[in-house]
């Protein structure tokens, strides 16, 4: 099978999953308790108006009724609109979904980054002070709960230092805290991956060949080591890329930032069904993508992988 095949075959299969999230979404707003008519009105309202409004929304009528429709709307791209707002969902989704790509873009390059280079020196610096002080340091990051971490970024960096703005976006500037807060669980995770999977490549009988032969200790564990030590990383990608949209929610509360994690949390206290709809169907989507990349990656790192 052609690699071409093998992205087709795939993006198929996405078709089932995508179904089966809109089924569980939907099912479980609307065993929510709360009433979104409610909520647009206000406890003021009369019983005619009520009544009047959850005919034009459509939510007078039966569960799969409204779920078949949700469904055909999407599949036109027309996510509806805000029950709160009163704008389109779209169009709400075009105006947030940058800033959170840029973060959880900017933290997943950041977490492989900083990873990949702790767990080299971890690994090629077996049991030294150099690898204890980064296996030490990545326990930490795992333990630290983002949004404290968060907060004292903003002490020390904001409060005390002033080198960056406490919160907002628009700048680079703006970037930095969210980003390193957002990235430095995620490198903890890489960063012990990478120094157990090389340490295990490093004793394949081909990496001792490649030392008999009088090659460079550098080109080693460069080119034969870490190359065929990245599949096991490369899988992490396809869960860090929805553990750190995940985390793009609290950080974006913690900074202010505008984004769909923000927009996400307001729509679940609001019961505003057609906006939660729509951010889940795009994390969905999202995560679904960074798997299907993480299998396609496989043949760029290691030709030997077959589809």
């Amino acid at each position: 099978m052609s690699i071409i095949q093998y992205i087709i075959r795939r993006i198929l299969l996405i078709i089932p999953v995508l179904v089966g999230v809109t089924v569980l979404v939907f099912g479980i707003l609307h065993l929510v308790p709360g009433d979104p008519v409610r909520l647009m009105l206000g406890e003021m309202t009369t019983e005619e108006a009520y009544v009047r409004t959850r005919e034009r929304l459509g939510l007078d009528r039966p569960l799969y009724v409204q779920y078949f429709s949700f469904l055909g709307r999407i599949c036109r791209f027309d996510f509806g609109r805000s029950l709160i707002l009163r704008e389109d969902v779209a169009k709400l989704l075009a105006a947030k979904l940058p800033n959170t790509l840029s973060l959880t873009a900017s933290g997943l390059i950041l977490s492989y980054a900083i990873g990949i280079v702790f767990g080299v020196l971890a690994a090629v610096r077996r049991n030294t002070i150099i690898d204890y002080s980064s296996m030490g340091l990545a326990i930490i990051g795992v333990s630290v709960p983002q949004f404290w971490l968060g907060f004292l970024l903003i002490m020390l960096f904001a409060v005390k230092l002033h080198w960056l703005p406490i919160a907002g976006y628009g700048t680079f500037r703006h970037l930095v805290l969210p980003v390193v807060t957002l990235s430095l669980g995620g490198a903890a995770d890489v960063a012990r991956m990478t120094r157990s999977s090389l340490l295990e490549v490093v004793r394949q009988d081909y990496v001792q060949t490649a030392r008999a032969k009088g090659l460079r200790e550098r080109k080693v564990i460069f080119k034969h080591g870490l190359r065929n030590a990245l599949i096991p990383i490369i899988t992490l990608l396809g869960l860090k890329i929805g553990w750190l949209f995940g985390g793009a929610v609290i950080i974006e509360i913690v900074f202010l930032r505008p984004g769909l994690g923000r927009m996400l949390i307001d729509a679940i206290y609001m019961r505003d069904f057609p906006v939660v709809q729509g951010v889940t169907l795009i994390l969905a989507t999202t995560v679904i993508l960074g798997n299907m990349l993480a299998d396609v990656l496989y043949a760029v790192v290691n030709p030997r992988v077959q589809y």
